[in-house]
């Protein structure tokens, strides 16, 4: 087994019996606990050799996100094609945090979308933790550019700080470090997630709190450890709530396994939950306000509707290809996922065997038995409340059954417990990977044959999965009449924008409309989390896709799924007038579209306002016909 350096007291002294007591060939290992006095151990001089392979290692995963993301730099105006409405999402958001910075808008909750009620931010992926940091590129080049680096500068950034961890505070061996961080950062999960989801993508503080979490019974800094933890903890909360969850119950696992393994470590809980506490503390402090308008606030819900909940990995998934990879295609991967960018447990046979046989050769180990138990138990967890099949409802129910009405639970997508499957296979890579190296260091006679094995099973298992770049698409450009400030004497007084088709995720281009005016423009509904206020609702105020759904806006809905105009008659006009009111419309707009006509029509067939064609968009001004 590799030395284990982890240079604080809890992770080394448990982690050190647990290796010398099967490899007594490992001389360099201290044979008593290091003393509280004793600087950390530091990293052999051999692997302090300058900073060439940590540079070829950063540049690597500088070439490996620029090559993922390729097709957004290379062809400007383009989007993600299988997840064109997240992406307006969060350049909208990104706009948001640079808002919240030029104009020092309330960062939980805004009204520039669905108005009047507005959206709550936190209640839908804020990522105040990045759109801040940001703003000075979103108000300099714009949202599209802010969401390209937001998404690229995600994957490079976690790259970066795995390998960090790994070779400064796990493992001795850099090159090991480098494998195990490459697929941390980009295992089918996070490749699959970049299809529009750069919250997911952007792991990047996960080992730092990993980090942080070992180094809670270092004596004499709790407090010191407890809040820089604790800090740690916010920034992820504003990045992303779901991979704050499963990094908590991940070291959680890990740890209780160490400890049973290793009952002298005990000795050091009261440091380390004094630590935790603080750590617990500080996050609460600085979460607890946000965290209450996230449960509490207007335009909170209770949880995401069932269909979203019942989302699982198909168990045949594992085993199969990634859709986004050299092996993969796309016809067998997409009957076994709900989507492009939720393909989260797809690793494909090599790489499972290959774990599998890394469990068994370094069984003997804690912290290896620790991460199968975590990751098992995520496995298990991303099947959803029922197994499936190669697409088939087996009928048999698993774990998430008894847990997905589970309060906080209920607002998370099972499928996605399988990202974290992906950090626990990266570690056990570089574990391994160390192994043999130091295998190879021991045994000089075999070092050519242990390297050429080592190498030919990384490339068997590595190379089928080896990521393609995200499919891009052309994406609609913004009218004139957004960009040249048209719209804005129509929405003074509190009015608002209504495009048509109302936005939505099959609509989302007039959230890309907002963002790239800083926000001036304010949207009539929207693609957001909503409750669903509908009275005749018996699940109550679970979570919609957009605002509930009104007369009007399923009129409009059906024009744009089917291209026919419905009946029109006066209970649709009166609907109409009543939607427009409640949405406090002040004009509304028809950009270029395939179902352009039909939707023109059933707009003048509402309101009998004839459009007039300005800023490469039909306009209708609803003011006279409301009053206003």
């Amino acid at each position: 087994m590799p030395v284990i350096e982890l240079g604080y007291p809890l992770a080394f002294a448990t982690l050190r019996t647990d290796m010398t007591t099967s490899h007594p060939d490992i001389a360099d290992l201290p044979k008593e606990p290091v003393p509280e006095t004793t600087p950390a151990p530091h990293l052999p001089r051999r692997s302090r050799r300058g900073l060439r392979p940590d540079v070829a290692a950063v540049l690597s995963y500088f070439g490996l996100s620029g090559w993922i993301t390729s097709g957004l730099w290379l062809r400007p105006g383009s989007g993600v094609r299988a997840n064109e409405a997240d992406q307006a999402f969060f350049e909208w958001m990104l706009a948001h945090g640079a808002r919240v910075i030029s104009a020092g808008a309330y960062p939980f909750v805004s009204y520039r979308m669905n108005v009047p009620e507005g959206l709550n931010i936190m209640a839908n992926t804020s990522v105040l933790g990045v759109s801040i940091p940001l703003a000075p590129i979103t108000l300099l080049c714009g949202p599209s550019v802010a969401f390209n680096v937001f998404l690229t500068g995600a994957l490079v950034a976690t790259g970066i700080t795995w390998y960090l961890f790994l070779s400064r505070h796990l493992i001795r061996h850099r090159g090991a470090a480098w494998v195990g961080a490459l697929f941390c950062a980009y295992a089918p999960a996070m490749v699959a997630h970049a299809n529009g989801h750069p919250n997911i993508v952007g792991q990047f503080l996960v080992p730092l709190i990993i980090w942080r979490v070992l180094r809670l019974a270092e004596p004499g800094r709790w407090r010191r450890n407890g809040f820089l933890l604790g800090l740690l903890i916010v920034w992820q909360g504003f990045i992303n709530l779901e991979i704050l969850l499963m990094t908590a119950v991940g070291i959680g696992i890990v740890l209780a396994v160490v400890v049973a393994r290793h009952p002298e470590a005990r000795r050091m809980a009261g440091t380390f939950l004094a630590g935790l506490g603080l750590a617990a503390g500080v996050a609460l402090l600085l979460l607890g306000y946000p965290l209450y308008v996230q449960l509490f606030g207007p335009q909170a819900y209770s949880g995401l509707p069932r269909s979203i909940r019942a989302y699982g990995a198909d168990l045949a998934s594992f085993v199969t290809f990634p859709g986004q990879s050299l092996a993969g295609d796309r016809s067998t991967t997409e009957p076994l996922a709900q989507n492009p960018s939720e393909q989260n447990a797809f690793f494909g046979w090599p790489l499972v065997v290959l774990v599998v046989a890394l469990v068994w050769w370094l069984r003997r180990h804690a912290v290896v038995l620790g991460l199968a138990a975590a990751g098992l138990l995520f496995a298990v967890m991303s099947l959803g409340p029922r197994i499936h099949w190669r697409g088939r409802d087996t009928g048999i129910p698993s774990v998430w059954a008894v847990l997905e009405d589970v309060a906080l639970l209920d607002s998370a997508v099972p499928t996605r417990w399988a990202l974290a499957i992906g950090p626990v296979i990266g570690l056990l890579l570089a574990l391994g990977c160390a192994r043999a190296a130091e295998l190879s260091r021991t045994h000089p006679a075999a070092t050519g044959p242990v390297r050429f094995v080592t190498a030919t099973v990384l490339v068997m298992a590595l190379l089928p999965i080896a990521p393609l770049p995200i499919p891009v698409e052309r994406l609609p450009a913004t009218p004139p009449f957004i960009t040249d400030g048209g719209w804005r004497p129509y929405v003074t007084g509190g009015r608002s924008v209504v495009a048509l088709p109302l936005p939505a995720s099959t609509y989302p281009d007039p959230l890309r409309w907002a963002a790239q005016t800083r926000l001036d423009l304010p949207l009539a509904r929207g693609y957001f989390l909503g409750p669903d206020t509908r009275p005749d609702r018996p699940e109550g105020r679970v979570a919609l896709f957009s605002a509930p759904p009104t007369p009007t806006s399923r009129f409009f809905d059906a024009i744009h799924r089917t291209g026919t105009l419905p009946p029109v008659d006066q209970r649709r006009r009166t609907d109409a007038l009543r939607d427009l009111r409640s949405w406090r419309a002040g004009v509304v707009v028809l950009a270029p579209q395939q179902r352009a006509d039909a939707l023109r029509a059933g707009m003048i067939a509402l309101t009998g306002i004839e459009p007039t064609l300005t800023g490469g968009v039909w306009v209708w001004d609803v003011r006279p016909l409301l009053g206003g």
